[in-house]
Parts: structure tokens; C-alpha cells; sequence
């Protein structure tokens, strides 16, 4: 089972390393990474040094590319969701729009990984934009958690075997009955997101309990799931809950 992971893990990594695409641009270096946004369009950073480490940027895009769309981020509710998800990835929002992070040699690596999710995860909040959205659907979970009587910590940040960190929404401890249970939200299922997230799954259950159980609560409430997010959570033994399905969990939640 573990060498099965490791090359799971394995090819990962050779697939992002060689998806990678590298630019010279004066003193900056444009990294054009393979994950991609709503436009499906690759996520491109920026780096440049800073004295003896390094600053990594998105320049701004992932911000101003959701004002241009409608998706303004300048109410209350929103400028603290936005700073409360790029903070649990270690991110700053500096100059406005800019998403940054600053690195050194040895956390690299890790850094630019946190950035890239953050954008990813900043970049969800589009769909915050529809009139027909009241709340958002993480505070949704967290509000069925509480009515439910579901005790849970939230907001909790992981490391993976990859050496990567990982941040779960919410994290129930183990009981008499049930295994600790790592829940992540997705607000937009789609295939990509779904492999983010099988990945953080596995990278992170082999650092974590024998028995822990990963959880992905899907929000169904604007469109139907694909079929393909289900098998992808799947075969990587993520367990899918469709929001308005959420009921048939419960007691196992709650145990």
C-alpha cells in the first residue's frame, strides 16, 4: 500500500514538474503552472529575488480578474472571507490585488505550492458573484455542523508526505465509534478541483491516524455534479457527499 502511494506521489510530481513552463521577463521569471482557472486558462506566477530569498506574485490577476467579471470583493463579509483564504495558505494580499508570498531556497518549493492553491481557492470565489447565492457554502457546512451537534475544529492546516501543506475545512476528531474524519468543501465541483483535492487527501492520510477517513462535501445547489468528480474523489477513497444528500452522513459525522 505504501508503494503504491509513493508512486502515486511520484507521478504527481513528475507531472508537475514537466508541465512547468519557465520565462525570463527582466528581473522577474514567469512560472506558467498547469493548473488552470475558470477560463481554463494555466495559472501563471511570478518570482523574483529579495535579498537572499525570493518574493512570488500572481501580480494581481486572480483579484482583478474577478472585479472585471462582477465578482466585486469589497463588502465586509467578503474582504473577510477572502483575507481569512489566503491566510491559510500563508499568503499576503499587498499593493491591492496583489497575492504574494516570500520563500526562501529551502521552502521554495512549498511556497509556491501555497500560492498556487490560494490562488485556486480565491479564484472560487467567483461564484460568489450570483444574485442567487445568500451565504457562502463553507459557512453552510459549518452552520449544519453546529445545528447537527457535530463538534469540530476548523480551519485546519496539515503536512503531506510530499513534504506539501494542506488545509482542511473542518477536522473531526476520533471517537469510540468513528476514525478522525478530514472534511474538505468544494463550492464548484469540476474534475480539476476534484483531483486538487483527491491529492491533498492521499498526500495527507499517509502522514495522519491509520483509519482517518477524507471527506468532500460537494455543493449541488447551482448544477448537477458530473460523474467524474465523484469517480475521481472515489479512487482516491475520498468519500463524496452531495449538499443535498448531506443527511445520509450525519450520524456518522456526529458519532
Amino acid at each position: 500500500m505504501i508503494d503504491e502511494v509513493r508512486a502515486l506521489l511520484d507521478e504527481y510530481q513528475a507531472w508537475l514538474r514537466d508541465k512547468t513552463i519557465l520565462r525570463q521577463m527582466d528581473d522577474w521569471v514567469e512560472i506558467t503552472t498547469p493548473y488552470l482557472d475558470r477560463h481554463n486558462d494555466c495559472l501563471q506566477i511570478y518570482a523574483i529575488r529579495d535579498g537572499g530569498g525570493w518574493v512570488l506574485s500572481d501580480d494581481g490577476f486572480i483579484i482583478g480578474d474577478l472585479e472585471n467579471s462582477g465578482c466585486m470583493l469589497n463588502t465586509p463579509k467578503r474582504e473577510s472571507l477572502l483575507n481569512v483564504t489566503i491566510a491559510g495558505f500563508g499568503v499576503r494580499r499587498e499593493r491591492g490585488n496583489v497575492l504574494t508570498v516570500r520563500a526562501s531556497h529551502s521552502d521554495f518549493s512549498l511556497k509556491k505550492h501555497s500560492l498556487v492553491q490560494a490562488m485556486l481557492a480565491v479564484n472560487d470565489l467567483f461564484y460568489l458573484s450570483s444574485s442567487s447565492v445568500s451565504s457562502f457554502f463553507t459557512e453552510d457546512v459549518q452552520a449544519w455542523l453546529d445545528a447537527s451537534s457535530i463538534r469540530y475544529t476548523p480551519k485546519v492546516k496539515f503536512p503531506g508526505a510530499s513534504g506539501y501543506d494542506h488545509l482542511f475545512d473542518f477536522v473531526i476528531p476520533k471517537s469510540g465509534e468513528q476514525p478522525e474524519r478530514m472534511i474538505r468543501t468544494i463550492n464548484s465541483p469540476d474534475r480539476q478541483t476534484a483531483t486538487t483535492v483527491a491529492f491533498s487527501c492521499l498526500d495527507t492520510q499517509s502522514a495522519r491516524p491509520e483509519g482517518s477517513d477524507m471527506y468532500a462535501i460537494l455543493n449541488d445547489s447551482q448544477a448537477n455534479i458530473p460523474p467524474a468528480v465523484v469517480d475521481a474523489l472515489g479512487s482516491y477513497g475520498v468519500i463524496s457527499v452531495k449538499w443535498a444528500e448531506r443527511e445520509r452522513v450525519r450520524d456518522q459525522l456526529a458519532a
